[in-house]
């Protein structure tokens, strides 16, 4: 690689380090810098040292990033890149390195000759994994010899020191997350695996392991894919049948951005499209979504007139040409602009457009070039207009029914009387029995019950028409009020809290699967929101004389027999169904906000949580088999 280096910005020394000055404030204000002190805080260490190794790899000068999770949760990360430049700055008058390490906002991703593009959500550097670690090492080997440094929270303990001469180039970094900072100070195996494979699918012929050192066995995983966003769209597809072997796959290169882009449909119903800016993860999409969005519809419905395919008058919609489609679409732009919530949506109003332009061509070649596949394409969005116009007769029905009948609610909620969405909450309750316990168990004011019959509809393999034909789901989205899919406006949610209350056992646990998967794909927003949460029923009732307590697993409930002095004389009831109890200790352990405990749905990433539904949800057996087989271990309490 070493004749490489004079492209691309190959002479990297510290002089094209660019700062802008500040670390004072990152132990102090942790969470402005890498988003929480939990979890995701944690983990998002690693992904800020990984990140300068992804850059180096892009600019076309390493292959090869080896992330190690030690015994105590120690991480190390080498890669085989040019090294961070160890010669002093010219204005800083300190080494590169150290200036990279000690200085927030220090590194050549601001110079871009350096740097085309560059990953990183914040830019923030591995500068504030130095603030957040008990100790910190960094070795670089470049320009023939070894050179090492360690810091302690920040501050450096030694000098640069030169090792000596050593073979082969590029950066090693080691270090502990500070339990003083972190609320949680243990790597998941899975968490990290994900993400790195996820960034070996978008930098392809990239090399990326992942060791894991704690516990007796050693658990090593490579992630290298040469077919790189093709061979995504594969893995994201999973055990949905595709509709045309050859995946639609192109990469083009136009001055706005870097445009690479993998799609295939599959006789599913939902769509799967994920898109990424420099390597990350735009949940909320943005300008380089909305081309693409644009160019497949008016692409797919000029090829079906051109080829006389439709009918008279007959056009399809974006949601039509979307259904069973699974997609990622990576650019790679110089100075991307990110807009929303999360900083996760690309603001660049000129990468619309060249996404756009490259999708249209090449899109075109390929249903020019594949007319079978062009045609089933087209077919399948003409079935899923004819649902979807078959659900909006339905709809429009639903709605003037309900003008005549003054906007009534479904006859089985028992609402609550605020009118304030905030403040209220909707409980979703299985069964009739459970269904009247609550609502006599309830706070009137601000808690409504919907009692749910029977096993809902499997969403995951229906169509619209069918899941809007079917009554306890019509229930559902009649109180919510909000709509559904594309009609849907979280605005006009009734409330704020929709809570899943099933039973403890293995009905109770299908029924919410099912519930989950109904509004994972059909209302995400409401589960972006964090609008959606489940209920956490005791399984247990333990008491002695007057004296009870509910357990909500057999710890609890082996703790609390002891506390009422062992076996003798203590009644243990266990709870098979939430209809065993009665209003009184359903408010108690389940629906008083004083003493409950709900757990709120979130979706860390979209990609995995839509694997997951297919495998549990999907019409193949064998995916959900072999899901049961490998977690049987961790099941609780399972009834037979």
């Amino acid at each position: 690689m070493a004749d490489n280096e004079k492209k691309k910005g190959g002479d990297y020394t510290a002089g094209q380090i660019q700062v802008l000055k500040g670390l004072e404030a990152v132990r102090k204000r942790p969470g402005m810098y890498i988003g929480s002190t939990s979890s995701r805080g944690l983990h998002h260490l690693v992904y800020e040292v990984v990140d300068n190794s992804i850059d180096e790899a892009m600019a076309g000068f390493c292959s090869e990033v080896v992330v190690t999770i030690h015994e105590g949760d120690a991480i190390t990360v080498v890669d085989d890149g040019r090294g961070i430049p160890v010669d002093v700055h010219p204005v800083e008058k300190v080494p590169g390195v150290e200036l990279a390490m000690t200085t927030l906002h220090a590194g050549g991703k601001f110079d871009k000759d350096t740097y085309k593009v560059s990953g990183g959500l914040h830019g923030v550097g591995v500068s504030v994994v130095n603030a957040l670690s008990t100790w910190l090492e960094v070795t670089v080997r470049r320009d023939g010899n070894k050179y090492h440094q360690r810091f302690e929270r920040g501050v450096k303990t030694k000098e640069l020191e030169n090792q000596g001469p050593a073979e082969g180039r590029g950066t090693t970094v080691s270090f502990q997350p500070d339990p003083e900072i972190f609320t949680e100070i243990v790597y998941n195996f899975d968490t990290l695996s994900h993400r790195l494979r996820e960034l070996a699918f978008l930098n392809k012929g990239l090399k990326i392991v992942l060791e894991d050192e704690r516990g007796e066995e050693r658990v090593r995983e490579e992630y290298m894919y040469e077919g790189g966003l093709a061979e995504y769209v594969t893995y994201l597809r999973g055990s949905r049948k595709p509709m045309h072997d050859t995946i639609v796959y192109f990469e083009t290169s136009k001055p706005e951005a870097e445009i690479e882009l993998a799609m295939q449909y599959d006789e599913g119903f939902s769509e799967n499209t994920h898109t990424f800016v420099n390597n990350i993860n735009t949940h909320e999409g943005g300008t380089h979504l909305t081309g693409f969005k644009a160019a497949l519809t008016r692409t797919i419905n000029d090829y079906a007139r051109k080829n006389k395919i439709f009918k008279k008058d007959e056009s399809l919609s974006g949601d039509d040409v979307r259904e069973g489609l699974t997609c990622v679409l990576s650019v790679k732009v110089m100075e991307p602009q990110f807009e929303g919530q999360t900083k996760t949506k690309l603001g660049n109003s000129e990468v619309r457009g060249a996404v756009e332009a490259a999708v249209n061509e090449q899109l075109s070649m390929f249903l020019d070039e594949n007319p079978k596949a062009a045609k089933s394409i087209i077919e399948k969005s003409l079935q899923a207009a004819r649902a979807r116009e078959a659900a909006r007769k339905a709809r429009d029905l639903a709605r003037k029914k309900s003008a005549l009948e003054g906007g009534i609610l479904p006859g089985k909620l028992a609402d609550c009387s605020l009118n304030e969405p905030s403040m209220c909450e909707i409980y979703l309750v299985e069964g009739d029995s459970a269904g009247g316990s609550a609502k006599m168990g309830r706070d009137r004011q601000y808690q409504a019950i919907l009692p749910l019959k029977g096993k809902i509809l499997n969403t995951e393999r229906a169509r619209i028409d069918k899941i809007l034909s079917n009554d306890e789901i019509r229930a559902m989205i009649t109180a919510i009020g909000a709509g559904i899919r594309d009609d849907f406006d979280i605005e006009k949610a009734r409330y704020h809290k929709i809570i899943v209350m099933t039973d403890a056992d293995v009905d109770g646990a299908h029924i919410r699967t099912l519930l989950l998967t109904f509004f994972f794909r059909q209302m995400p927003e409401l589960v972006e929101a964090g609008y959606i949460y489940i209920a956490q029923p005791p399984l247990y009732r333990v008491h002695k004389g007057k004296k009870e307590f509910y357990a909500y697993n057999d710890a609890e409930r082996d703790e609390y027999i002891q506390r009422l002095g062992g076996s003798s004389g203590v009644s243990l009831q266990r709870y098979k169904g939430l209809g065993e109890m009665n209003p009184d200790q359903l408010w108690k352990t389940t629906m008083d906000p004083e003493t409950r405990t709900l757990m709120r749905v979130e979706i860390e990433d979209g990609a995995i949580a839509s694997q997951l539904f297919d495998r549990l949800m999907g019409d193949d057996v064998e995916p959900r088999r072999a899901f049961i087989e490998k977690n049987a271990k961790f099941v609780k309490n399972l009834d037979v």
